[in-house]
């Protein structure tokens, strides 16, 4: 590794430490990963209590009272539902300044005149933020079982499936966050870009599944993968060779937003001459 990306590196890590954008998205991940059974479990209490007022409604809700309470894979399948949603729009608005949003700011625009090249800019950002996110992912799968082996009954989730959940939720979340890498990095306008991709994670699964479409080879479709591996019943989980080839695409589809983004840093003309800044 060159001085040059080494500062790079140095530069990210420090901005992402320092701001306290980590700090707020452990809090925001893993947190709601322990919260989400919590608040499950707490919702079938409230609709238990209010058996009576359903009966009188001519509801029968004790089958939806007892699924709220039995069994642990419902706490976990909620959360890396969560993760991949909820966790993913908190990442894409938390990582904007260095998507792209730093290239409005003259201090820290892409010095290119100064010696500083497209990959020191960006080979940081697409191993430090997509990581992270992995990590998170894995994480928090781990902290909703363990909080939902607390206040649910019955553990039907074995470590393996869990592992295979966050794994599967950790790389989800890696791929919308490098495409939002690249739509920000090479426009500049990062808070187009994360909602552009959050329109996308939201609607395009949903579109896929109205058509029907298996979720095998589909890394869109790696949230509702994650929450099926829940039901895995062990670490073969992840070594199925349809869900490893998913990843491998999901990995490769990476690789390729990488070199698109690099393609279009490079293809800038940066004019630094005058008080404004053309690209």
């Amino acid at each position: 590794m060159n001085q040059q990306i080494s500062a790079s590196f140095k530069k990210e890590k420090l901005a992402f430490f320092r701001t306290k954008r980590l700090l707020m998205l452990i809090l925001i991940v893993v947190g709601w990963g322990i919260l989400g059974p919590v608040l499950l479990r707490g919702l079938g209490v409230m609709i238990d209590s209010l058996t009576p007022v359903y009966d009188d409604l001519g509801m029968d809700v004790s089958g939806m009272t007892q699924i709220l309470a039995t069994y642990v894979s419902t706490g976990v399948a909620s959360s890396i539902s969560d993760i991949t949603s909820v966790g993913l729009i908190a990442f894409l608005l938390m990582i904007n300044s260095f998507a792209g949003g730093e290239q409005k700011k003259r201090s820290i625009m892409i010095p290119r005149t100064s010696g500083l090249r497209s990959t020191g800019y960006l080979l940081p950002k697409y191993i430090i933020y997509p990581l992270t996110a992995l990590i998170l992912a894995i994480v928090a799968a781990f902290a909703s079982w363990g909080a939902s082996v607390l206040v649910f009954e019955i553990n039907d989730v074995a470590v393996g499936g869990v592992l295979s959940a966050g794994l599967i939720a950790g790389v989800c979340l890696m791929f919308y966050i490098c495409i939002h890498l690249t739509l920000g990095t090479a426009t500049g306008r990062a808070g187009m870009s994360s909602v552009l991709v959050i329109i996308v994670s939201l609607l395009v699964p949903g579109l896929f599944s109205v058509l029907g479409s298996d979720y095998i080879y589909n890394p869109f479709l790696m949230g509702t993968m994650a929450v099926s591996a829940i039901s895995g019943d062990g670490i073969l989980m992840v070594m199925n060779s349809e869900i490893v080839m998913t990843l491998l695409i999901a990995l490769v589809l990476m690789v390729i937003f990488y070199f698109l983004a690099l393609f279009a840093q490079n293809a800038k003309k940066i004019d630094n001459s005058g008080n404004e800044i053309k690209l």
